[in-house]
């Protein structure tokens, strides 16, 4: 009974190598005819080749070496802002005595701060992906590398930070920036927000793009005149030019901000985890399971500068136990670091559902902010 099994498993086992020998034959072939040519080829030809090929040798090493993993990536991030030893609130003013003067200083806003610090971590001290040729030409022009398991989850994690910094800029500038929502939007908020809603994809040229052709601004930039737009609003904070309304409303509409983003990122994992099963071979799980973790990753920082700017409130309605669960939650998430990145069956045996595992956690921190909501909200 066993020999025809063990025939039959050979056989799916050949058909199974064979079929990826052809695609590696398929996928090779070009390069294998440009070096049999090149081997062909005199020294005035070779010569000429190498000079055509040299900057695309150059650029793709110099992208897979920046693809190849995040710099300055950790998870505890948020405590290097001390958020406890906080003595001033955001935005609020006291007075300092200095000699026979006494002169006025406000508390800096640890919401942008983080902000600030998050965008720098994006297009500083990584290269920003997203608006890189390379990354947009993909596999040499044949395939995108969101459709691969490699060299894509550094610009799908960036794009996640980038989704929960860009939210938060854009409330500092229409609410939490201004006094009750009545007052006029301040200026340098009104840059940073304008800044971090730019295209994410284009570069100095973009031949192959919806982008305008070139020369043009590339997008990491803008980003960074939000960077300096942010810090110039927090100097101006520090020395009372601008505002930082502080109330408990202000905070229950950023938090339902929030709660509303992370909850159509939760409805793209549920989409996926239940229309594709194909468990390591889902080339798209690795991207939105990234992009999901940057996103959260980000906010984990954001939330908790959140805390320590809303203090007074956070205090009086006795939020410190429901915050301290909901960012256990945001840190679990953030966690799970698979070496390779699966979207199987929820009651699968062999192969695990990554998206499912961190959606859990995104429902959970989700669940956790509705509720801060409602409390503030009474």
């Amino acid at each position: 009974m066993l020999d025809p099994l063990i025939a039959w498993i050979k056989r799916i086992l050949a058909m199974v190598g064979a079929s990826i020998m052809a695609a590696i034959r398929m996928v090779t072939a070009p390069f294998r005819a440009s070096i049999n040519f090149y081997r062909r080829s005199g020294w005035v030809v070779r010569i000429i080749v190498f000079v055509l090929l040299l900057p695309f040798i150059l650029g793709y090493g110099w992208f897979f070496w920046n693809a190849a993993w995040i710099r300055g990536y950790d998870i505890d991030y948020p405590e290097r802002y001390d958020f406890t030893e906080r003595t001033v609130a955001a935005g609020e003013q006291v007075s300092v005595e200095g000699g026979e003067q006494t002169t006025r200083t406000c508390g800096r806003s640890f919401v942008v701060d983080v902000t600030s610090d998050l965008l720098d971590f994006n297009v500083n001290e990584n290269v920003w992906m997203s608006s890189n040729p390379f990354y947009k030409a993909g596999l040499f022009w044949m395939l995108e590398w969101d459709q691969t398991w490699f060299l894509d989850n550094k610009a799908a994690f960036q794009r996640g930070v980038h989704q929960a910094a860009s939210r938060t800029a854009i409330e500092l500038a229409d609410a939490l920036g201004r006094v009750r929502g009545t007052s006029e939007i301040d200026p340098s908020l009104r840059v940073a927000k304008g800044n971090v809603q730019f295209d994410q994809a284009t570069w100095y040229f973009n031949v192959f793009d919806d982008q305008p052709f070139g020369p043009t601004t590339p997008t990491p930039t803008y980003y960074r005149n939000a960077i300096d737009a942010l810090n110039q609003y927090n100097v101006r904070l520090e020395d009372c030019e601008a505002t930082f309304d502080a109330r408990a409303d202000n905070l229950m509409q950023f938090l339902d901000r929030v709660a509303k983003d992370i909850g159509s990122l939760s409805a793209e994992i549920k989409d996926r985890s239940e229309g594709y099963n194909s468990g390591w071979f889902d080339t798209r799980a690795d991207d939105i399971f990234m992009k999901a973790k940057g996103q959260l990753y980000a906010y984990y920082g954001i939330l908790r500068a959140a805390r320590a700017d809303f203090g007074q409130v956070v205090d009086s309605r006795e939020l410190a136990d429901i915050w301290n669960l909901m960012d256990d939650h945001f840190y679990r998430a953030i966690q799970l670091d698979p070496f390779i990145i699966s979207n199987g069956q929820e009651d699968g045996w062999l192969m695990p559902t990554h998206l499912t595992t961190i959606g859990f956690y995104i429902l959970r921190a989700r669940s956790n902010l509705v509720e801060i909501r409602s409390v503030l909200d009474r």
